[in-house]
């Protein structure tokens, strides 16, 4: 059995994935193209193997995405406000996807929090008490994108722009993506995990008022009349 593996995946070669029978003797060596091998069988005198004893090891792990698992976790709430707010499951997913890796105790540097990384003053407008909350998270950004999503005239390209650079600074590059390379590098690698945006909707979208607890105002929108 060979397994060729990339050099910075060595050390974590134990980690999560599919346990396969262990074998008494692992050898490593790199082949005529440089790559990294792990092999239960003895290569050729040429290659110059290290061994590695391993007798009471019960098996061998390999690594594997978890992005995929982590996501079904939230699945739920995904489709839930992403009907409430009319906008693509499948967006919402990979925007989740990019700003937090679906690690809901996510922060960057500057200060945006939890799945869907909401910025304080985001959080806030919408009223989330715990950014950190997956489904109040959630809510909040759908909502958000969806308030973008108005704003630009349903042009995903710019609502995502618009939610990785602010408003602003897609008004002022009179409402184009922004010349940025991180913003332009969002946006493209979102479009490629989202698919193409279905046809313009022809049905009108309703705006909604609703009070929280403590009065506040939370905006909601839907295909349906109130």
């Amino acid at each position: 059995m060979l397994k060729r593996i990339g050099p910075s995946l060595l050390a974590i070669a134990v980690c999560v994935g599919v346990a396969a029978p262990a074998r008494a003797q692992i050898y490593t060596f790199r082949d005529t193209n440089g790559q990294l091998v792990l092999s239960n069988r003895r290569p050729a005198a040429d290659a110059r193997p290290a061994s590695y004893a391993v007798p009471k090891a019960q098996g061998l792990r390999a690594t594997r995405p978890v992005a995929a698992e982590r996501a079904k976790a939230y699945d739920d709430l995904i489709s839930e406000h992403s009907k409430t707010h009319g906008v693509r499951a499948d967006l919402v997913r990979a925007v989740m996807q990019v700003e937090s890796g679906f690690n809901p105790f996510a922060r960057s540097p500057k200060g945006a929090m939890g799945l869907m990384q909401l910025m304080p003053a985001t959080a806030t407008k919408f009223g989330v008490r715990n950014a950190f909350n997956p489904a109040e998270n959630i809510r909040a950004g759908v909502a958000y994108l969806r308030e973008l999503l108005d704003r630009y005239a349903n042009n995903e390209e710019l609502a995502l722009a618009a939610y990785n650079a602010g408003p602003g600074a897609v008004d002022k590059h009179g409402q184009n993506v922004p010349p940025y390379r991180e913003t332009q590098n969002y946006v493209a690698q979102i479009n490629r995990m989202a698919g193409h945006p279905a046809a313009p909707r022809d049905k009108t979208i309703f705006k909604s008022t609703d009070l929280t607890a403590d009065g506040r105002a939370i905006p909601s929108y839907s295909n349906l009349k109130h």
